[in-house]
């Protein structure tokens, strides 16, 4: 669904007054102002309004926000059955058991609101959703959005590689431009738009470039030649694997959270990589690639902080399903370190650890209360290493189908 102008339908709270619109002024009344009694586009409480207007309909008619997030309304019927409707600014998707009350609550969102039916949801957010009823499985394709990224930056040509960046990439502030011919140079490269369009693709459906693309996000203020090629290369890579899909459907309806981390990754800083891996139904859901904030003293501690860090998302997506309906047995965080799980369930501090953030211990607070488990996994075994560090070929690809991307729907 659609909502057709959507920010006008808020009514403010404030007094707020206009200029008479050109080609509207009334004569004789020209120093007159109007007062506004709906919202308008360009106001900042514009966005704010039309969402409590939306959450008041929606409230009316039974449902309830989740806490843990505010777009997403659920109502509950007999016999297990439920209705979700998620929303993102004027899009709606609608998902339930029983098409009739679908259909009426279109039916009721159309009395406060013009609607567009928009049909059987096929693409939202330039991702589409491929189906297939019998085997129960869904697809979530941005193969048309890369392949645009890919012809607006003049790369939809370039010869493909395996992986979204190659060892011999080092990159540092050192590669900046040194003298202003270079500097000259690069400001006729697209270097910002690029990225923040590998971004948008990262966030949505592709967890396998992330950590590429957070590497290359950290010289947006003065890009280097080294570093557009290092852009250059993601897009080849994508240029060889547009077609990969986010898979649900593979796996059982239970999350599985998966951490990982490398040690003083980062060139410059010395700073180390976290990263996490939540998938749901054999497909990825939650991801992320970033920078510790601060200097790890060792590979434990590395684990240990990125441990935490995917400990909190986990619990997140644990809340939220709850609050959606769905519950499981026991959450499962997996971790490729002895020693920083050691660290996780040892409630003393000791010489190689009182120095850490006491902020990072939480995690021990949250084992004992058994809200999740932490798991020992083999490295072979841990998908989100490809979160972290350059991997070779065959690991990589390993990561990718552990994060349910698959080629073509099977």
């Amino acid at each position: 669904m659609d909502v057709k102008t959507a920010f006008f339908h808020g009514d403010l709270e404030e007094n707020i007054y206009i200029k008479q619109p050109k080609g509207f002024v009334v004569k004789g009344k020209e120093d007159y102002v109007c007062k506004l009694t709906k919202s308008l586009y360009g106001l900042k409480q514009a966005p704010r309004q039309w969402y409590k207007k939306f959450e008041s309909v929606m409230i009316q008619q039974g449902y309830k926000k989740t806490i843990s997030d505010h777009c997403a309304f659920v109502r509950k019927f007999s016999n297990n059955y439920f209705i979700i409707l998620m929303l993102y600014v004027d899009d709606m998707l609608i998902v339930g058991h029983d098409s009739s009350r679908i259909n009426l609550l279109k039916k009721e969102l159309s009395k406060s609101f013009a609607m567009k039916d928009l049909g059987p949801a096929r693409q939202i957010l330039d991702m589409e959703i491929i189906r297939d009823r019998k085997s129960k499985k869904l697809w979530l394709s941005q193969e048309k959005y890369i392949e645009k990224v890919l012809q607006r930056f003049h790369m939809n040509k370039a010869k493909a590689v395996s992986t979204p960046l190659a060892n011999h990439f080092k990159l540092s502030t050192r590669h900046a431009p040194s003298n202003d011919d270079e500097k000259a140079r690069m400001q006729h490269i697209a270097y910002r738009p690029a990225v923040g369009s590998l971004m948008y693709a990262m966030v949505c459906t592709r967890p396998d470039i992330a950590h590429a693309v957070g590497v290359v996000s950290r010289f947006l203020s003065n890009p280097g030649r080294e570093h557009w090629n290092a852009v250059k290369w993601i897009m080849r890579y994508l240029r060889g694997s547009s077609s990969l899909k986010l898979c649900f459907g593979i796996g059982e309806l239970v999350l599985h959270g998966y951490t990982d981390s490398d040690l003083a990754g980062d060139v410059d800083t010395r700073k180390s990589t976290s990263g996490y891996l939540v998938t749901f139904a054999g497909g990825a859901v939650a991801w992320q690639s970033k920078l510790q904030k601060c200097v790890a003293l060792s590979t434990t501690e590395a684990e240990f902080i990125a441990t935490t860090e995917a400990c909190k998302e986990l619990l997140w997506m644990k809340k939220f399903i709850c609050e959606l309906g769905f519950t499981q047995k026991m959450y499962i965080l997996y971790c490729d370190s002895q020693s920083a799980i050691y660290l996780c369930k040892n409630p003393t501090f000791h010489g190689r650890s009182k120095h850490i953030n006491v902020k990072y211990h939480w995690i021990r607070d949250v084992l004992d209360s058994r809200s999740l488990e932490l798991v020992k996994i083999h490295t072979n075994d841990n998908c989100s290493d490809m979160l972290t560090k350059i991997l070779p070929r065959g690991k990589f690809e390993a990561c990718c189908v552990g994060a349910g991307l698959a080629h073509t729907p099977t």
